[in-house]
């Protein structure tokens, strides 16, 4: 049985992909993204047409505009045509594949859980009760230094665990399209209650679209208080099962193992909720958790098995690198010839080190195998440069795609009532049947951590009254999240409810041209305070606008009052030169202050 699916596997992949979703007489192939142009040239119709038909049903278009599937398939019904989706045939696209299994091949899979919660509740100390190893004791500090995937036995039910160094690590997977986990279990110490890190982990574990157990750990404490705990969760909308909710609380000691079982018997109560399950006869496609160089084994990468089986000797393709699996095995070095599903497993023999989140699939042709990689390479080097997100601007031309009908937002400001003020007031602007969600609302400089989140979720990043460092821009900038930064909360209302309304047409736009670091500063009585500055980056101009940044925080918003290089005032200093700067009606300036300059730029909307 198990080679006649794999001979049905392979000839499935080598369909071509123009043939697999040929448009035949009176049916019309749906493909995301779809224009006007496209829906023309697939019923064989004139654009104008079409966009005769679009404007009888009030829909203003030109021939390069995307139309979402319900317009599309009202449109095809006038013509006589039936919609239907298309089918991903083409094997370099083999990560889009919608695997179908025959449900008399299906068995059941064991749970693939994650733990996470903030740092120092318990995580790999439950974790090493789990699998009964001493894996906390070994590690720098007791923290987590890398990732694992361990799999245990409860009651003759296998259960995968997934230990992570941080949040970081699972929203990068998720933003490379990996979905891995079954479960999340966010751990939560009674005697400290919710921290920043948990409340991270319920914003990721949400964003994930993954059911939460949460365990109250350290219950065995004198201080301990695991009621507060549920009060404090039941904030973030985690309500717990006795209080009228649906989600499980689970009050344990993870040191002394008091309660653990009860936390496994729900896990495995929640995956039989989910009736999981997959093939064991197929050919193996999972997700790579993470990889690296070795210097004895040469790239490596641990892979979690998601269906089919993955055989020592198969030809994968990953990413888009590929090799032969030469050696498998597990957490505790245990050699294997086969890993099942929820397996995971750490393999050798590949050619290149994969990314963490990047998917595999098993064949059995080299050559095909090669080839697929070389095409998904180069398919990869030519979209680098698009963005994975969306921007404020082009929210609205997209908001017919089902996707886009929800603005996400991730908001940073510089004091809590000013975030919830914010959280508040953007949640109350109601355009139609578009929705607001904010994904988080805190306090701070914006970071790596939100740029990471906000890459995941498809978010916009709102800066109230803080910036982020050139850093941070530039991270922002490769993964194509856009950071929109504001003083004035009018403006930024207007802006969100105008971009929800298709009316966004800003004139101007502030462009950052150059940072200064404040080396020292001087009292003039004349004058005011005089700072000696060194420019660090870009150019500073006499007529700047600028932003002093402390600590991450905007603490003044003012114009640029004199700039000069020792006795001459200058129109511009570049980076690397030292420059005196005063400002407009500020003198409370300090060592270490950044100052960030701007200009007004008048931009013209596409």
């Amino acid at each position: 049985m198990a080679k006649k699916n794999n001979k049905s596997e392979k000839r499935i992949s080598n369909i071509p992909q123009k043939e697999a979703n040929k448009n035949s007489k009176g049916v019309l192939i749906y493909k995301e993204g779809m224009s006007v142009k496209d829906v023309a040239e697939g019923l064989q119709q004139s654009v104008g047409a079409i966009i005769k038909k679009l404007m009888m049903l009030g829909v203003m278009a030109n021939q390069n505009q995307v139309v979402d599937r319900e317009t599309i398939e009202l449109i095809a019904s006038e013509f006589g045509a039936t919609l239907k989706d298309e089918v991903v045939t083409d094997v370099t696209r083999f990560d889009e594949f919608k695997i179908e299994d025959d449900s008399e091949n299906l068995v059941k899979r064991p749970p693939v859980v994650t733990i996470m919660g903030h740092v120092d509740h318990g995580k790999t100390t439950l974790l090493d009760f789990i699998r009964n190893s001493r894996v906390a004791a070994g590690e720098a500090g007791g923290i987590t230094q890398h990732i694992g995937a361990y799999q245990v036995n409860h009651n003759g039910n296998l259960i995968t665990f997934i230990d992570t160094p941080g949040h970081a690590a699972f929203t990068e997977m998720r933003a490379r399209g990996a979905q891995v986990t079954d479960v999340v279990i966010i751990v939560v110490a009674a005697d400290d209650g919710v921290m920043p890190q948990t409340e991270e982990a319920i914003e990721h574990a949400k964003a994930a679209n993954c059911p939460i157990i949460v365990a109250v750990n350290k219950c065995d404490k004198p201080n301990a208080n695991p009621t507060h705990v549920m009060e404090q969760l039941t904030k973030y909308n985690l309500v717990p099962e006795e209080w009228g909710g649906d989600i499980p609380f689970i009050q344990i000691s993870a040191l002394k193992g008091t309660g653990v079982e009860t936390l496994l018997d729900t896990v495995m109560l929640v995956s039989e909720m989910a009736d999981l399950k997959a093939n064991e006869k197929r050919l193996a496609l999972g997700t790579v958790l993470e990889a690296q160089l070795d210097r004895n084994l040469g790239p490596c990468a641990t892979f979690l098995v998601q269906n089919g089986t993955l055989k020592t000797g198969d030809y994968i393709v990953v990413g888009d690198t590929y090799g032969k699996i030469r050696t498998m095995e597990d957490d505790r070095h245990i050699k294997y010839n086969e890993a099942k599903p929820s397996q995971a497993v750490l393999v050798t023999g590949l050619d290149e080190v994969p990314f963490a989140g990047d998917k595999f699939m098993a064949l059995q042709d080299e050559r095909q195998a090669r080839q697929i990689a070389e095409e998904r390479s180069y398919r990869s080097k030519a979209k680098e440069q698009a963005s994975k997100s969306v921007s404020l601007e082009d929210l609205f031309k997209n908001s017919n795609d089902d996707d886009e009908k929800s603005l996400n937002l991730l908001i940073k400001a510089d004091l809590q009532g000013s975030a919830e003020a914010l959280r508040q007031s953007v949640e109350k602007i109601k355009v139609e049947d578009l929705k607001i969600n904010v994904i988080r609302c805190s306090v701070g400089a914006i970071t790596d951590t939100d740029i990471s989140l906000a890459e995941a979720s498809h978010a916009i990043v709102i800066g109230f009254n803080v910036r982020p460092s050139q850093a941070v821009r530039d991270g922002a900038q490769s993964k194509g999240v856009e950071i929109r930064l504001y003083s004035i909360i009018y403006k930024l209302l207007e802006d969100i409810e105008a971009a929800l309304k298709g009316m966004l047409e800003p004139e101007y736009e502030e462009v950052i041209t150059g940072h200064a670091e404040v080396r020292q500063t001087y009292k003039i009585s004349s004058v005011g305070t005089v700072a000696g500055c060194y420019v660090t980056d870009g150019s500073i101009a006499s007529h700047s606008l600028v932003h002093i940044v402390r600590d991450g925080i905007v603490v003044y918003e003012g114009q640029m009052a004199s700039l000069r290089r020792f006795k001459d005032d200058v129109k511009e200093v570049k980076a690397g030169f030292e420059c005196g700067i005063t400002i407009e009606k500020f003198n409370d300036i300090k060592e270490g202050d950044v100052f960030e300059a701007s200009i007004m730029k008048e931009i013209k909307r596409k």
